[in-house]
C-alpha cells in the first residue's frame, strides 16, 4: 500500500562531510526541504505572474485574503513599522504548510515530512528568534533591549532585578518550544501512520496463516487501511495546517514581545518635566 512507511520515523540516513558531528547531515531531510522550498518559490512566482488589477483569480484571491489576515495580526501585535514581518511570517507559514502537505503524496525513497526532523524545525525557530532579537535592538536600542529583561516594569526595582534570570530563561527557551511544538506534532503524526501501517502488515500476515486468523485478517484488514487513509488525511491537511498557522502566529507574537518596554519609555519621556528656563531682564 502506498501509505505504508518503510521505516519508523526518527531514523534518518546521514552523510558526513568531515567526520565530525557538526558536519553530519540528514540528507533525507535536506531533500525533503529542497522540494518544499522549490514548490514554495514556484507557487510564489506563479501568483506574482498572475496578478490582476481586475477580478482576481481564485489563487490570487486566496493569497490576498491570507496576506490581509497576517497584516492585521501584525498591526494588532506589533503596530506600525512592522510591515517587514508580513512577508517573513507568510513565507515561513506557507513553506511549513507545503513541507507538511507533501507527505500525503506517495513519494518513496528519502522524501518525508521535513518538519518531522528536529534539526529542520530548530533551524526555522533560530531564524525567527535571531531576527526578533535584531528587531528588538533596532527598536529599543541597547539600553532598552537589556531593560526588557527587567520586566514587569510596574514592579519595584529590587523585584525587577530578581526577575532577570527568569526573563533570560524565557528568552532562551523560545526557540526550543517553537521548534519542539512543530516537530512533536508532525513526528507524532508520522509515528501514528507507521503504527497503523504495521497493524495492516500484521493483519495481512493473519490472512496468509489460515483458519480463524484468516477471518480476522479479512475483516479488520480493510478497516485498518481505511483508518490509515482517514488518519493520514486528517494529520496532514488539518494538523499540518494548524501547525503552520501556529508557527506563523507565534512568530508575529514574538515580534510584538520584542517591543516590550517601548511604550513605558515613551511615557516616561512624556511625563518628564521640561528643564526650567531662567528669564533675564533686558
Amino acid at each position: 500500500m502506498i501509505f505504508l512507511a518503510e521505516a519508523p520515523p526518527g531514523t534518518h540516513p546521514t552523510v558526513s562531510v568531515c567526520g565530525a558531528w557538526y558536519c553530519t547531515f540528514n540528507y533525507d531531510s535536506l531533500i525533503s526541504s529542497a522540494i518544499a522550498i522549490i514548490i514554495t518559490i514556484v507557487v510564489g512566482f506563479l501568483v506574482a505572474d498572475r496578478l490582476s488589477r481586475g477580478v482576481p483569480g481564485k489563487l490570487q484571491l486566496l493569497f490576498e485574503f491570507l496576506i490581509d489576515y497576517v497584516r492585521g495580526l501584525v498591526r494588532e501585535s506589533v503596530g506600525e513599522g512592522g510591515g517587514f514581518i508580513v512577508p517573513l511570517a507568510m513565507t515561513l507559514g506557507f513553506y511549513i504548510l507545503v513541507a507538511n502537505w507533501i507527505d500525503f503524496f506517495p513519494l518513496a525513497g528519502p522524501v518525508h515530512p521535513a518538519n518531522a526532523d528536529l534539526n529542520q524545525t530548530l533551524a526555522l525557530a533560530l531564524v525567527v528568534i535571531i531576527v526578533v532579537q535584531a528587531y528588538s535592538l533596532r527598536v529599543l536600542g541597547v539600553r532598552g533591549y537589556f531593560r526588557r529583561f527587567t520586566k514587569p516594569f510596574e514592579m519595584a526595582l529590587p523585584v525587577r532585578i530578581a526577575f532577570i534570570p527568569l526573563n533570560i530563561v524565557e528568552e532562551l527557551v523560545k526557540p526550543v518550544t517553537l521548534s519542539l511544538r512543530l516537530f512533536g506534532n508532525i513526528f507524532a503524526g508520522a509515528l501514528m501512520v507507521y503504527l497503523i501501517g504495521s497493524l495492516i502488515t500484521f493483519l495481512a500476515g493473519l490472512v496468509l496463516s489460515g483458519g480463524l486468523t484468516t477471518t480476522l485478517g479479512v475483516v479488520f484488514g480493510p478497516l485498518a487501511e481505511i483508518g490509515l487513509i482517514i488518519w493520514k488525511a486528517f494529520d496532514i491537511f488539518f494538523v499540518g495546517t494548524i501547525q503552520a498557522f501556529i508557527f506563523t502566529l507565534l512568530t508575529i507574537i514574538y515580534f510584538g514581545m520584542a517591543r516590550e518596554g517601548l511604550e513605558e519609555e515613551a511615557h516616561g519621556e512624556h511625563q518628564r518635566p521640561a528643564p526650567a528656563t531662567v528669564k533675564t531682564g533686558g
